[in-house]
């Protein structure tokens, strides 16, 4: 058995070795490969699922080497050198943060703090690429290292589950929360805490902690997985049709007589089943909380809307539909002015409005017959 490991760790060895010459290679096999996911959701979920798939077990590995060689060191056998399972990691840090990073950039609200933990993404992601300042950082600052390395973990659960198991925004987020604050524990054990009972608690309360802070903020993280394909404002609406339709200036008035219709298509993988709100705002103070159940697998977005007719007095001012998920993360938003003067209110034309990005390319034209 001993000679098979040790046959087994020159092998690795060896492939790792072999691997370094074309480590330039991974972050564009990665970021190519989230992109495929992203649309392979639209058209061959079971693909995507795949790579996704592919994504967690190239983790289970890197946990697995891990834990074998904490175990050779403890025997007094031979284990992968510490400069070669940084490199190892740092592949698979890249493949993670580029397979992810395409599912954050699209689904990102970037009038809101998500803005802020996507550009963290983007800068991780120019880190794990930039050799000198990652091993610098993985040699000299181990307990950022690993927090680094919780990062990564945290954001390939919030996108992996979904596609996997089919799991909520929110249950996906608790399992990445969960999932941070183990990978968290070797970071606040560098911190070098009191030792003994004492230390060992306060490093999980430490732990426990960063996960709890990442729910708390859950309205700064996108749903990776759920994202607006239209949205319309409307006075009229066809039910049969599922389409809005007339159109109408947004003055207090019109509004008082015909009420008006917020529409969204919103994007899911199949399988998926989730509860989500329309929140209506006036001047930033919420009036409204409609409450709907969307489904995924529809390549155009599960077709729902909200009809709002009890528009308060004064209802003239900034008004905002938020559309979020059960635990608080944005999807997207409709915004329009209500006003006295017609030339100044919004012209609510039931014309769908398609979100900028990554969902509004048109992947059929790059791929035909995808």
């Amino acid at each position: 058995m001993s000679s098979t490991l040790t046959t087994l760790y020159l092998r690795l060895t060896g492939i790792v070795e072999r691997t370094k010459r074309w480590h330039w290679l991974w972050p564009p096999i990665g970021f190519a490969a989230g992109i495929c996911s992203f649309f392979l959701v639209n058209r061959q979920q079971w693909l995507g699922g795949m790579l996704a798939l592919g994504m967690m077990l190239a983790w289970l590995i890197l946990i697995a080497e891990g834990l074998w060689s904490r175990l050779r060191r403890h025997r007094g056998q031979n284990a992968l050198p510490r400069k070669l399972a940084t490199f190892v990691a740092q592949l698979i840090q890249q493949e993670t943060l580029c397979f992810t990073l395409p599912f954050f950039l699209a689904t990102t609200d970037w009038a809101s703090g998500q803005a802020g933990f996507t550009l963290l993404l983007c800068g991780a992601t120019l880190l794990s690429i930039l050799d000198p300042f990652y091993y610098r950082l993985a040699e000299r600052h181990r307990w950022l290292y690993f927090g680094f390395h919780a990062l990564c973990v945290f954001v390939v659960v919030l996108v992996t589950l979904p596609l996997l198991l089919e799991l909520t925004t929110g249950e996906s987020l608790l399992a990445a929360c969960a999932a941070m604050s183990l990978f968290a524990l070797p970071s606040v054990a560098n911190l070098r805490i009191a030792r003994g009972l004492v230390g060992g608690l306060a490093m999980i309360g430490i732990s426990v902690m960063l996960g709890v802070g990442a729910w708390g903020a859950r309205a700064w993280i996108p749903p990776a997985t759920l994202w607006i394909n239209a949205s319309s404002l409307s006075p009229d609406f066809d039910t049969a049709a599922r389409t809005p339709r007339g159109e109408m200036h947004l003055t207090p008035a019109q509004l008082s007589a015909r009420g008006l219709y917020a529409y969204t298509a919103i994007r899911a993988p199949r399988g998926l089943s989730e509860k989500v709100y329309h929140v209506w705002r006036h001047d930033g103070e919420v009036v409204d909380r409609i409450a709907l159940n969307i489904n995924g697998g529809r390549k155009e977005g599960y077709r729902a809307w909200t009809h709002k007719t009890a528009f308060p007095k004064g209802s003239e001012g900034e008004w905002e539909i938020d559309v979020e998920t059960m635990n608080g993360q944005r999807i997207g938003s409709l915004r329009f002015l209500v006003s006295d003067d017609p030339q100044v209110a919004t012209f609510a034309d039931s014309s769908l409005a398609r979100p900028a990005g990554i969902p509004g390319w048109r992947i059929t034209n790059l791929i035909p017959g995808l």
